[in-house]
């Protein structure tokens, strides 16, 4: 069939919808990428290039500046409330160089080479959104929230766990929404609050306060659990500080004067921990890639790379089925499955209890163990 002259639009501009945009490009479609943000949203976790993410940015060209841009954690602390080290875990001992098989990059920086990779060949509109989608015997109609409609031959959603083109297309965001009971926050200071190249943990049953110090910035999270999810405004930022803020007053550590600092940035970002679970991830025209369709939780480890993974994993589809979609959507479904699956399952059954044990045993045990699950 060919990707000669044909058109698809991309929901979302971050690792998923920039990569989805860089194959698609590459086979030859006129590529659209809507994103309801004003720009590429900065900030955000650090994100891991390992195991088959590696060949794949070796494939798109980005493996060297990745290299080039590498952070380099030495060492994980688990601390108590007078601030003392119970446990170092030691990933990497001074002058050893890091291994080169894996990678942790800032969110911002991946970012900002896949936009660079990409912008130049297909068309990025900021500041709008898919309110609804038709389709007909061969194209599909976009309406979009602030440009007039157009069609596509094709439409990808890759706009994250809480995906417009999901409940557009797919149904409500409950059908296929699993709560893990835990809530957490991020935020990033551009100051150092620990030293640098360092990660610091501190618990109390069911809570968990962690900072990850790198070049000059230092990452300030809280998780907590909650076994029923909490009534609150996905948009109301000052009532998601309010939220940690209640939760975490009182806590140990240095709990109070990471709240202030908290308070008073201008980076924040809350959420439940949740899975996206879906029979398919595709229907008709349209096709989900990344947290949209298969959320594995930040317990994974992985939401970045797993974005990027699914842009190839799709990508590999439609490259062997020269384009015919409906052959390489079902490719995608059944052969990038067994792989979710599997994410998905590790992050339940250890990262969760890695992160916010509810005991005060399971924090001594975690402490204990010999190997990170970090």
């Amino acid at each position: 069939m060919g990707a000669k002259g044909k058109k698809v639009l991309i929901s979302g501009a971050s690792f998923a919808g920039l990569s989805t945009a860089f194959w698609m490009s590459r086979f030859g479609y006129e590529v659209t990428v809507v994103e309801v943000a004003r720009g590429i949203r900065a900030g955000g976790t650090a994100v891991d290039i390992k195991g088959n993410t590696v060949d794949i940015v070796r494939r798109m060209g980005l493996f060297e500046q990745i290299r080039s841009n590498r952070l380099s954690l030495q060492r994980w602390e688990m601390k108590n409330e007078r601030d003392v080290t119970e446990r170092s875990l030691v990933l990497r001992g001074e002058g050893e160089a890091p291994s080169d098989d894996e990678f942790e990059v800032e969110r911002t920086v991946l970012l900002n080479m896949l936009f660079d990779a990409v912008k130049d060949h297909i068309e990025v509109v900021f500041d709008d959104s898919i309110t609804a989608l038709r389709e007909t015997q061969d194209r599909i109609e976009a309406t979009f929230a602030r440009g007039a409609p157009r069609t596509f031959d094709l439409v990808f959603g890759c706009d994250g766990v809480h995906s417009a083109v999901r409940r557009l297309w797919f149904g409500d965001e409950a059908r296929y929404l699993y709560f893990l009971e835990q809530y957490f926050s991020i935020t990033i200071v551009d100051t150092l609050l620990i030293e640098r190249n360092t990660a610091q943990m501190f618990n109390v049953p069911g809570k968990a306060v962690m900072l990850n110090a790198y070049k000059n910035n230092t990452d300030i999270i809280f998780a907590f659990v909650s076994e029923k999810e909490l009534p609150y405004d996905r948009r109301d930022e000052e009532a998601q500080r309010r939220i940690i803020a209640d939760r975490f007053a009182g806590v140990g550590w240095r709990t109070a004067e990471l709240l202030e600092a908290v308070r008073g940035s201008k980076s924040f970002y809350f959420d439940k921990l949740c899975q996206i679970r879906m029979p398919s991830w595709t229907k008709g025209r349209v096709a989900l890639v990344g947290d949209a369709g298969y959320c594995p939780s930040p317990a994974a480890g992985m939401g970045g790379s797993l974005a990027i993974d699914g842009a190839s994993a799709l990508a590999d589809a439609m490259q062997e089925h020269d384009c015919d979609f409906e052959l390489a959507f079902r490719a995608y479904n059944e052969r990038f499955r067994p792989f979710i699956e599997q994410v998905q399952a590790e992050a339940v059954r250890t990262g969760l209890e890695s992160l916010v044990p509810r005991t005060e045993e399971a924090i001594r045990a975690r402490n204990a163990q010999t190997h990170a699950a970090f």
